[in-house]
Protein backbone atom coordinates (compact mmCIF):
# COMPACT_ATOMS: atom_id res chain seq x y z
CA UNK A 1 0.00 0.00 0.00
CA UNK A 2 1.36 3.35 -1.19
CA UNK A 3 2.78 5.66 1.69
CA UNK A 4 0.02 8.98 2.07
CA UNK A 5 1.52 11.66 -0.05
CA UNK A 6 2.77 14.65 2.25
CA UNK A 7 3.02 18.36 1.71
CA UNK A 8 6.03 20.42 3.07
CA UNK A 9 6.12 22.50 6.17
CA UNK A 10 5.83 26.08 4.58
CA UNK A 11 6.20 29.13 6.99
CA UNK A 12 5.04 32.09 5.48
CA UNK A 13 5.81 35.69 6.47
CA UNK A 14 4.92 39.44 5.78
CA UNK A 15 2.26 40.24 2.54
CA UNK A 16 -0.86 38.31 1.44
CA UNK A 17 0.83 37.79 -2.13
CA UNK A 18 3.17 35.70 -0.22
CA UNK A 19 0.17 33.52 1.70
CA UNK A 20 -0.63 32.99 -1.87
CA UNK A 21 2.66 31.72 -3.22
CA UNK A 22 3.35 29.79 0.24
CA UNK A 23 -0.02 27.71 -0.83
CA UNK A 24 1.36 26.94 -4.19
CA UNK A 25 4.92 25.90 -2.91
CA UNK A 26 3.30 23.76 -0.69
CA UNK A 27 1.01 21.58 -3.48
CA UNK A 28 3.77 21.77 -5.65
CA UNK A 29 6.35 20.28 -3.37
CA UNK A 30 3.94 17.61 -2.15
CA UNK A 31 4.97 14.38 -1.37
CA UNK A 32 8.78 15.95 -1.01
CA UNK A 33 9.38 14.05 2.82
CA UNK A 34 11.24 15.82 5.65
CA UNK A 35 11.38 19.47 4.18
CA UNK A 36 10.67 22.78 5.47
CA UNK A 37 10.27 25.78 3.43
CA UNK A 38 10.98 29.61 4.96
CA UNK A 39 8.95 32.31 2.50
CA UNK A 40 10.22 35.07 4.13
CA UNK A 41 10.01 38.77 4.00
CA UNK A 42 12.57 41.77 3.94
CA UNK A 43 10.23 44.77 4.01
CA UNK A 44 11.52 46.15 6.89
CA UNK A 45 14.61 45.96 9.49
CA UNK A 46 11.95 44.12 11.67
CA UNK A 47 10.38 41.62 9.20
CA UNK A 48 14.10 40.32 8.45
CA UNK A 49 14.83 39.59 11.75
CA UNK A 50 11.29 37.99 12.16
CA UNK A 51 12.21 36.14 9.22
CA UNK A 52 15.76 34.92 11.15
CA UNK A 53 14.11 33.67 13.91
CA UNK A 54 11.36 31.49 11.78
CA UNK A 55 14.78 30.06 10.43
CA UNK A 56 16.02 29.19 13.82
CA UNK A 57 12.49 28.05 15.46
CA UNK A 58 12.20 25.70 12.24
CA UNK A 59 15.00 24.30 12.85
CA UNK A 60 14.41 23.91 16.58
CA UNK A 61 11.35 21.96 15.62
CA UNK A 62 12.73 20.44 12.55
CA UNK A 63 16.02 19.33 13.20
CA UNK A 64 16.88 16.50 10.61
CA UNK A 65 15.10 18.22 8.07
CA UNK A 66 15.94 20.31 5.00
CA UNK A 67 16.01 23.47 5.26
CA UNK A 68 15.54 25.82 2.37
CA UNK A 69 14.84 29.54 2.71
CA UNK A 70 13.03 31.74 -0.52
CA UNK A 71 10.79 35.08 -0.49
CA UNK A 72 12.09 38.98 -0.97
CA UNK A 73 14.66 38.37 1.96
CA UNK A 74 16.56 35.32 0.25
CA UNK A 75 17.52 37.59 -2.97
CA UNK A 76 17.94 41.05 -0.54
CA UNK A 77 19.94 39.08 2.68
CA UNK A 78 21.01 36.69 0.59
CA UNK A 79 24.41 36.22 1.97
CA UNK A 80 23.18 36.69 5.62
CA UNK A 81 20.72 34.44 5.07
CA UNK A 82 23.23 31.55 3.34
CA UNK A 83 25.36 32.33 6.79
CA UNK A 84 23.04 31.10 8.90
CA UNK A 85 23.71 27.53 9.91
CA UNK A 86 20.25 26.42 10.34
CA UNK A 87 19.78 26.96 6.70
CA UNK A 88 20.54 23.83 4.14
CA UNK A 89 19.85 26.05 1.05
CA UNK A 90 18.26 29.40 -1.12
CA UNK A 91 15.50 29.41 -3.74
CA UNK A 92 15.72 32.83 -5.70
CA UNK A 93 12.24 34.30 -5.39
CA UNK A 94 11.90 35.03 -8.82
CA UNK A 95 12.36 31.31 -8.87
CA UNK A 96 10.40 30.34 -6.24
CA UNK A 97 7.13 28.95 -7.91
CA UNK A 98 9.44 27.47 -11.09
CA UNK A 99 9.46 23.83 -9.86
CA UNK A 100 12.96 23.26 -11.94
CA UNK A 101 14.29 25.91 -8.94
CA UNK A 102 13.59 22.68 -6.10
CA UNK A 103 14.48 19.90 -8.51
CA UNK A 104 10.71 18.46 -8.66
CA UNK A 105 8.96 17.62 -12.21
CA UNK A 106 6.99 19.76 -13.87
CA UNK A 107 3.53 19.13 -13.62
CA UNK A 108 0.09 19.94 -14.30
CA UNK A 109 -0.76 23.24 -11.99
CA UNK A 110 -2.20 21.89 -8.96
CA UNK A 111 -5.06 22.04 -6.94
CA UNK A 112 -5.24 24.61 -4.32
CA UNK A 113 -6.42 23.57 -0.80
CA UNK A 114 -9.36 24.50 0.71
CA UNK A 115 -9.47 27.69 1.98
CA UNK A 116 -12.31 29.95 3.24
CA UNK A 117 -11.43 32.79 0.76
CA UNK A 118 -8.58 32.30 -1.75
CA UNK A 119 -5.72 34.56 -2.31
CA UNK A 120 -5.15 34.75 -5.83
CA UNK A 121 -2.01 36.55 -7.29
CA UNK A 122 -2.37 38.16 -10.26
CA UNK A 123 0.92 40.39 -10.60
CA UNK A 124 4.32 40.90 -8.93
CA UNK A 125 7.39 43.13 -8.95
CA UNK A 126 7.09 46.95 -8.81
CA UNK A 127 8.15 49.42 -11.13
CA UNK A 128 8.63 52.14 -8.76
CA UNK A 129 11.10 53.33 -6.36
CA UNK A 130 9.40 54.63 -3.31
CA UNK A 131 12.64 56.38 -1.37
CA UNK A 132 12.05 53.39 1.87
CA UNK A 133 11.59 50.67 -0.49
CA UNK A 134 13.50 47.10 -1.48
CA UNK A 135 10.72 45.01 -2.63
CA UNK A 136 11.81 45.34 -6.30
CA UNK A 137 15.24 44.12 -5.25
CA UNK A 138 13.55 40.88 -4.25
CA UNK A 139 10.66 40.90 -6.97
CA UNK A 140 11.77 42.67 -9.42
CA UNK A 141 10.03 44.70 -12.56
CA UNK A 142 6.05 44.02 -12.73
CA UNK A 143 4.82 41.83 -14.33
CA UNK A 144 1.02 40.10 -14.90
CA UNK A 145 -1.38 37.38 -15.54
CA UNK A 146 -3.20 37.35 -18.63
CA UNK A 147 -7.27 37.48 -18.04
CA UNK A 148 -7.36 33.35 -18.93
CA UNK A 149 -4.47 32.83 -16.51
CA UNK A 150 -6.32 34.52 -13.51
CA UNK A 151 -9.62 33.15 -14.70
CA UNK A 152 -7.96 29.44 -14.66
CA UNK A 153 -6.40 30.11 -11.38
CA UNK A 154 -9.64 31.23 -9.87
CA UNK A 155 -12.18 28.46 -10.98
CA UNK A 156 -9.28 26.52 -9.60
CA UNK A 157 -9.94 28.10 -6.07
CA UNK A 158 -13.68 27.58 -6.75
CA UNK A 159 -13.39 23.99 -7.93
CA UNK A 160 -11.51 23.36 -4.50
CA UNK A 161 -14.44 25.27 -1.90
CA UNK A 162 -13.38 28.64 -1.64
CA UNK A 163 -16.04 31.08 -1.18
CA UNK A 164 -14.36 34.42 -1.36
CA UNK A 165 -11.28 35.27 -3.99
CA UNK A 166 -8.53 38.02 -2.81
CA UNK A 167 -6.74 39.60 -6.10
CA UNK A 168 -3.27 40.18 -4.50
CA UNK A 169 0.18 41.50 -6.00
CA UNK A 170 2.60 43.60 -5.25
CA UNK A 171 1.07 46.71 -6.88
CA UNK A 172 -2.14 45.14 -7.70
CA UNK A 173 -3.49 48.38 -8.97
CA UNK A 174 -0.53 47.79 -11.96
CA UNK A 175 -1.78 45.02 -13.28
CA UNK A 176 -2.60 44.93 -17.00
CA UNK A 177 0.27 47.89 -17.76
CA UNK A 178 3.02 45.17 -19.33
CA UNK A 179 -0.11 43.07 -21.44
CA UNK A 180 -1.32 44.13 -24.58
CA UNK A 181 -3.51 46.80 -24.84
CA UNK A 182 -2.33 47.80 -21.24
CA UNK A 183 -5.22 46.42 -19.79
CA UNK A 184 -6.86 48.11 -16.55
CA UNK A 185 -7.27 46.46 -12.96
CA UNK A 186 -10.91 47.45 -13.68
CA UNK A 187 -11.16 44.83 -16.66
CA UNK A 188 -9.77 41.67 -15.07
CA UNK A 189 -12.24 42.76 -11.74
CA UNK A 190 -15.16 42.87 -14.50
CA UNK A 191 -13.85 39.49 -16.29
CA UNK A 192 -14.19 37.49 -12.77
CA UNK A 193 -17.35 38.41 -12.39
CA UNK A 194 -18.14 37.66 -15.71
CA UNK A 195 -16.86 34.69 -15.87
CA UNK A 196 -18.18 33.07 -12.28
CA UNK A 197 -21.59 34.05 -11.35
CA UNK A 198 -21.61 32.10 -8.75
CA UNK A 199 -18.77 34.01 -7.04
CA UNK A 200 -20.37 36.47 -4.80
CA UNK A 201 -17.24 38.23 -2.95
CA UNK A 202 -14.62 39.36 -4.07
CA UNK A 203 -11.87 41.46 -2.12
CA UNK A 204 -8.76 43.91 -3.09
CA UNK A 205 -5.95 43.71 -1.31
CA UNK A 206 -3.35 46.90 -0.98
CA UNK A 207 -4.36 48.94 -3.52
CA UNK A 208 -2.58 52.67 -5.03
CA UNK A 209 -4.95 54.74 -4.67
CA UNK A 210 -3.67 57.06 -7.84
CA UNK A 211 -4.08 53.97 -9.87
CA UNK A 212 -7.55 53.43 -9.58
CA UNK A 213 -9.27 53.12 -12.95
CA UNK A 214 -13.14 54.08 -13.33
CA UNK A 215 -14.26 51.23 -14.13
CA UNK A 216 -12.62 49.71 -11.08
CA UNK A 217 -13.88 52.93 -9.13
CA UNK A 218 -17.50 52.08 -10.63
CA UNK A 219 -17.41 48.50 -9.22
CA UNK A 220 -16.34 49.67 -5.30
CA UNK A 221 -18.93 51.78 -5.63
CA UNK A 222 -21.65 50.06 -6.89
CA UNK A 223 -21.45 46.22 -7.35
CA UNK A 224 -22.84 44.46 -4.68
CA UNK A 225 -19.96 41.12 -5.42
CA UNK A 226 -17.10 43.50 -4.43
CA UNK A 227 -16.97 44.05 -0.95
CA UNK A 228 -16.84 47.44 0.54
CA UNK A 229 -13.60 47.50 1.77
CA UNK A 230 -10.63 49.00 0.17
CA UNK A 231 -6.95 48.99 1.85
CA UNK A 232 -4.82 52.11 0.53
CA UNK A 233 -1.58 51.63 0.33
CA UNK A 234 -1.13 55.26 1.67
CA UNK A 235 1.98 55.62 3.75
CA UNK A 236 1.42 59.32 4.99
CA UNK A 237 -0.78 61.95 5.61
CA UNK A 238 1.43 64.91 4.93
CA UNK A 239 3.07 65.77 1.09
CA UNK A 240 5.87 66.70 1.56
CA UNK A 241 7.00 63.46 3.34
CA UNK A 242 5.33 61.83 1.02
CA UNK A 243 7.05 63.93 -1.73
CA UNK A 244 10.48 62.57 0.08
CA UNK A 245 9.11 58.99 0.32
CA UNK A 246 8.95 59.33 -3.81
CA UNK A 247 5.07 58.58 -3.68
CA UNK A 248 3.04 59.96 -6.38
CA UNK A 249 -0.07 60.62 -4.70
CA UNK A 250 -0.55 63.64 -2.86
CA UNK A 251 -2.92 63.89 0.75
CA UNK A 252 -5.79 65.03 -1.46
CA UNK A 253 -5.76 62.75 -3.91
CA UNK A 254 -6.82 60.40 -1.24
CA UNK A 255 -9.42 62.28 0.43
CA UNK A 256 -11.04 62.78 -3.09
CA UNK A 257 -11.09 59.15 -3.88
CA UNK A 258 -12.54 58.25 0.07
CA UNK A 259 -14.80 60.52 -0.06
CA UNK A 260 -16.57 60.09 -3.69
CA UNK A 261 -16.39 56.51 -3.07
CA UNK A 262 -18.66 56.81 0.52
CA UNK A 263 -20.74 59.46 -1.38
CA UNK A 264 -21.33 56.49 -3.43
CA UNK A 265 -21.16 53.52 -1.19
CA UNK A 266 -21.60 55.08 2.63
CA UNK A 267 -20.78 51.30 4.30
CA UNK A 268 -17.20 51.10 2.48
CA UNK A 269 -14.70 50.39 5.47
CA UNK A 270 -11.46 52.23 4.73
CA UNK A 271 -7.70 50.65 5.34
CA UNK A 272 -4.22 52.24 4.98
CA UNK A 273 -0.80 51.47 5.28
CA UNK A 274 0.99 54.15 7.02
CA UNK A 275 5.21 54.50 8.04
CA UNK A 276 5.50 56.44 11.35
CA UNK A 277 8.48 58.13 11.91
CA UNK A 278 10.12 58.46 8.41
CA UNK A 279 13.01 60.42 7.78
CA UNK A 280 12.99 64.10 8.22
CA UNK A 281 9.28 64.05 9.79
CA UNK A 282 8.65 66.17 12.10
CA UNK A 283 5.68 66.76 15.00
CA UNK A 284 4.01 68.94 12.20
CA UNK A 285 4.00 66.04 10.04
CA UNK A 286 3.15 63.55 12.31
CA UNK A 287 -0.05 65.85 13.29
CA UNK A 288 -1.16 65.10 9.61
CA UNK A 289 -0.50 61.17 9.93
CA UNK A 290 -2.61 60.94 12.48
CA UNK A 291 -5.63 63.97 11.04
CA UNK A 292 -5.41 61.63 8.27
CA UNK A 293 -6.71 58.75 10.11
CA UNK A 294 -9.67 60.55 11.59
CA UNK A 295 -10.54 62.46 7.99
CA UNK A 296 -10.62 58.93 6.31
CA UNK A 297 -12.13 57.09 9.24
CA UNK A 298 -9.37 54.24 8.69
CA UNK A 299 -10.38 51.52 10.91
CA UNK A 300 -8.33 48.95 9.38
CA UNK A 301 -4.91 50.20 9.88
CA UNK A 302 -1.53 48.54 9.06
CA UNK A 303 0.90 50.92 11.07
CA UNK A 304 5.34 50.57 10.61
CA UNK A 305 7.86 52.08 12.34
CA UNK A 306 10.10 53.30 9.86
CA UNK A 307 13.27 51.72 9.58
CA UNK A 308 16.72 52.16 7.32
CA UNK A 309 16.79 49.48 5.05
CA UNK A 310 20.28 49.49 3.26
CA UNK A 311 20.73 50.77 0.09
CA UNK A 312 17.57 52.90 -0.29
CA UNK A 313 17.95 56.50 -0.48
CA UNK A 314 15.56 57.39 2.61
CA UNK A 315 18.43 55.46 4.95
CA UNK A 316 20.81 58.39 3.63
CA UNK A 317 18.34 60.92 5.02
CA UNK A 318 18.23 62.18 8.82
CA UNK A 319 16.64 59.90 10.72
CA UNK A 320 14.27 60.02 13.47
CA UNK A 321 15.45 59.34 17.06
CA UNK A 322 14.10 55.86 17.24
CA UNK A 323 12.41 56.34 20.66
CA UNK A 324 10.15 59.17 18.67
CA UNK A 325 9.53 56.75 15.61
CA UNK A 326 8.23 54.34 18.22
CA UNK A 327 6.15 57.17 20.43
CA UNK A 328 4.41 57.98 16.83
CA UNK A 329 3.55 54.32 15.78
CA UNK A 330 1.82 53.95 19.15
CA UNK A 331 -0.05 57.13 18.87
CA UNK A 332 -1.40 56.18 15.09
CA UNK A 333 -1.93 52.36 16.24
CA UNK A 334 -4.11 54.09 19.74
CA UNK A 335 -6.00 56.33 16.63
CA UNK A 336 -7.10 53.55 14.60
CA UNK A 337 -7.84 51.33 17.58
CA UNK A 338 -10.25 54.66 18.72
CA UNK A 339 -11.62 54.94 15.13
CA UNK A 340 -12.37 51.03 15.13
CA UNK A 341 -14.29 50.36 18.57
CA UNK A 342 -16.40 53.63 17.46
CA UNK A 343 -16.90 51.95 13.73
CA UNK A 344 -17.79 47.93 15.28
CA UNK A 345 -20.07 49.49 17.67
CA UNK A 346 -22.30 50.78 14.85
CA UNK A 347 -22.52 47.23 13.34
CA UNK A 348 -23.99 46.03 16.51
CA UNK A 349 -27.98 45.07 16.29
CA UNK A 350 -27.22 45.24 12.01
CA UNK A 351 -27.59 42.01 10.00
CA UNK A 352 -24.51 40.67 8.27
CA UNK A 353 -23.44 38.57 6.13
CA UNK A 354 -20.55 36.19 7.63
CA UNK A 355 -18.32 33.96 5.89
CA UNK A 356 -16.89 31.36 8.14
CA UNK A 357 -13.60 30.34 8.72
CA UNK A 358 -12.29 27.50 10.52
CA UNK A 359 -11.89 29.05 14.32
CA UNK A 360 -15.74 29.69 14.70
CA UNK A 361 -15.39 33.47 13.55
CA UNK A 362 -16.14 34.98 10.48
CA UNK A 363 -15.34 38.31 8.28
CA UNK A 364 -18.57 40.87 6.98
CA UNK A 365 -18.14 42.30 3.84
CA UNK A 366 -16.64 45.61 5.95
CA UNK A 367 -13.81 42.90 7.16
CA UNK A 368 -15.11 43.01 10.74
CA UNK A 369 -14.76 40.00 12.52
CA UNK A 370 -17.74 38.08 13.61
CA UNK A 371 -18.64 35.10 16.06
CA UNK A 372 -20.66 32.40 14.69
CA UNK A 373 -22.60 29.98 16.14
CA UNK A 374 -21.65 26.75 17.08
CA UNK A 375 -21.14 24.33 14.25
CA UNK A 376 -21.89 26.86 11.70
CA UNK A 377 -20.10 25.01 8.58
CA UNK A 378 -16.84 26.88 7.32
CA UNK A 379 -16.93 28.77 3.96
CA UNK A 380 -20.78 29.21 4.76
CA UNK A 381 -22.27 32.47 4.63
CA UNK A 382 -24.72 33.22 7.19
CA UNK A 383 -26.33 36.08 8.37
CA UNK A 384 -25.30 37.35 12.04
CA UNK A 385 -27.38 40.32 13.62
CA UNK A 386 -24.57 40.84 16.61
CA UNK A 387 -25.63 42.32 20.28
CA UNK A 388 -22.35 42.92 21.69
CA UNK A 389 -18.55 44.10 20.89
CA UNK A 390 -16.26 42.63 22.98
CA UNK A 391 -12.50 43.03 22.22
CA UNK A 392 -12.84 43.77 18.45
CA UNK A 393 -15.14 40.68 18.20
CA UNK A 394 -19.06 40.83 17.60
CA UNK A 395 -21.41 38.16 18.98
Amino acid sequence: MNAPVKAPEVVSLGCRLNISESERIRAMLAGEDNLVVVNSCAVTSEAVRQTRQAIRKARKANPDARLLVTGCAADIEREQLAAMPEVDGLIANTAKLDPRAWNVPASAPPVPALHTRAFVAVQNGCDHACTFCVIPQGRGTSSSLTIAEVLREVEAHLDAGAAEVVLTGVDVTSWGHDLPGSPKLGALVRAVLDAFPALTRIRMSSIDGIEVDEELFELFAAEPRVMPHIHLSLQHGHDLILKRMKRRHLRADAVDLVARLKNRRPDLAVGADLIAGFPTETEEHHAANLSIVRELAIVHGHIFPYSPRPGTPAARMPQVERATTKRRAAELRAEVAKLRAEWLATLVDKPLQVLAEADGTGYSPQFARVKLPAGTPRGSIVTVTPTTLEDNLLS
